[in-house]
């Protein structure tokens, strides 16, 4: 079938990107689904930072690839095998496929799936190949989902089912802004009531576990950026301080403010230098997560022997640590109950044809989560 996509011609074209046009919304073609794959029409999709990352090279994928891995939509069509899903369900998507059968799988680390990780750097289904193509050449998928477009084919091992009266445009930030950001608050920071925590690098992600260790409990939630917008914006969801990082006294504000650091900083930004503070934040015994993708080359530096010394830990999450058919449901409910503000992320919403200067946007740090809404 022909559908209409926004298509990444180039990686690293330079901005503005509302002028250089790297992605262009065109029409091609889609396949259709396969063993264990749902045909689903999109409904509403979120433009993230890792999207950002791979037009402006950070995070270099293959091209031409239709990008978007932030996404809800409603159930068209099943493929042979399929077991999960019916036509008429609402789906959030994620983007990790788990095949529940590898080392992490089998560990409960589904975030860390082996199949799903190679199919992902191959910019391929989770069944190998592509369903997507232009003028018989074939189109890459961005991890599995390639969301910016009207309908996208998904492997049933990306895909979570919801309820059909929660609403799809709140519902889509679950699968990445949500998952992360939250995840890394509760699963893999450990956050608890009483404990005290910095968020640094205030996106969709971070102002989502902002939201998460208000929820959480902690006593206090240290939001940390160099945006005033962004800093007021954490204090509508639940920082109890803020913190201009890049002020020269911004480490000496964060620790005279909890006695010598955070029991748990946590890092959004892809900035070594971010992480750096974040690390230095953390107090004696304390736990340092960072959950952003900064350029393969880019290395971070740290006194080594704190590791020892100061019973440091350092720790890497990636799709918030978290079991997306557990944690979504969860957060849902949050959101629900009104502990989890998520609407609060959304701060526009764009047609397909307005993406490139939605990057624009992301880009100069004006918007926290935008939202192609397919309606």
């Amino acid at each position: 079938m022909k559908i209409k996509a926004a298509v990444l011609e180039e990686i690293g074209r330079p901005g503005p990107y509302a002028e250089t046009r790297p992605l262009t919304v065109q029409e091609i073609d889609l396949a259709p689904p396969q063993e264990g794959e749902v045909l689903v029409r999109i409904v509403a999709a979120g433009l993230c930072h890792s999207d950002l990352s791979v037009i402006n090279g950070d995070r270099p994928r293959q091209v031409p690839m239709v990008l978007g891995h932030e996404s809800a939509g409603i159930v068209e069509q099943v493929g042979p095998g399929v077991t999960r899903f019916a036509p008429g369900d609402h789906v959030v998507s994620v983007f990790v496929p788990s095949c529940g059968y590898c080392g992490p799988c089998q560990q409960g680390r589904p975030a860390l799936c082996e199949p799903g990780a190679a199919a992902n750097n191959k910019g391929e289904m989770f069944g190998g190949g592509s369903r997507l193509s232009r003028d018989g050449q074939m189109v890459y998928h961005a991890l599995g989902v390639a969301c910016f477009a009207e309908k996208a084919v998904i492997s049933q091992n990306s895909l979570v089912k919801i309820d059909k009266d929660l609403p799809l445009d709140i519902a889509a930030l679950m699968g990445c802004a949500v998952l992360t950001g939250a995840g890394a608050v509760f699963n893999t920071g450990d956050v608890t009531p009483g404990t005290t925590t910095a968020i640094v690098g205030l996106g969709g992600v971070g102002l989502s576990a902002v939201m998460a260790a208000y929820a959480a409990g902690a006593d206090k939630v240290i939001a940390v950026d160099i945006l005033p917008d962004k800093l007021k914006a954490a204090r509508d969801m639940g920082a109890t301080h803020v913190i201009d990082s890049s002020q020269p006294d911004a480490l000496d504000q964060l620790r005279d403010l909890t006695g010598g650091g955070v029991d748990a900083a946590l890092d959004f930004t892809g900035n070594v230098h971010a992480l750096g503070f974040a690390y230095r934040a953390t107090r004696r015994g304390g736990t340092t997560v960072t959950a952003g993708l900064p350029h393969p080359d880019a290395k971070l530096e740290l006194p080594a022997v704190t590791l020892t010394a100061e019973e440091r830990t350092l720790k890497g999450s990636y799709l918030g640590s978290g079991v997306p058919s557990r944690d979504i449901p969860r957060f849902l409910a949050l959101h629900a109950q009104g502990r989890l503000p998520v609407d609060k992320l959304m701060t526009h919403k764009i047609r397909l044809e307005d993406i490139n200067e939605g990057f624009d946007r992301l880009h100069a740090g004006q918007a926290i989560r935008q939202v192609i809404d397919f309606t």
